[in-house]
């Protein structure tokens, strides 16, 4: 009986410890900012401009036409400088991969900068 109460117990403890965010660097919270104000008038970026943003301190991603700036989160990156293989083109397809959680698809939006033009 007593092992039955400390596993539900324990199930409680990890599933409030999953359902519960994880708290942000306080620099995370000054790029969530000023990019909401970027989703109000969103800014048109062509895949060149993108492709200047290559770096690790300057790195831009496109996802579904969508341009994110995500220099901020490349040190948080779980898959560490993997984030960085498709730096300033399309990440489309390895944002979609099965190494993200579904955690991933809330969180992009913070970084969300503007659209990629369209030809």
């Amino acid at each position: 009986m007593i092992i039955v109460v400390l596993a539900l117990i324990l199930c409680v403890l990890l599933g409030v410890l999953i359902l519960i965010p994880r708290g942000r660097k306080s620099g995370h919270s000054k790029k969530v900012e000023s990019n909401a104000s970027n989703k109000k008038a969103s800014k048109i970026y062509s895949k060149a401009e993108v492709s200047l943003h290559n770096k690790k301190t300057d790195c831009w991603i496109i996802i579904k036409d969508k341009v994110f700036d995500v220099t901020s989160y490349v040190e948080e990156h779980p898959g560490g400088d993997a984030i960085l293989a498709h730096a300033g083109d399309d990440s489309t397809e390895g944002f979609y991969g099965p190494q993200h959680a579904t955690r991933v698809f809330d969180m992009i939006d913070d970084f969300y900068i503007g659209d990629l033009e369209q030809y």
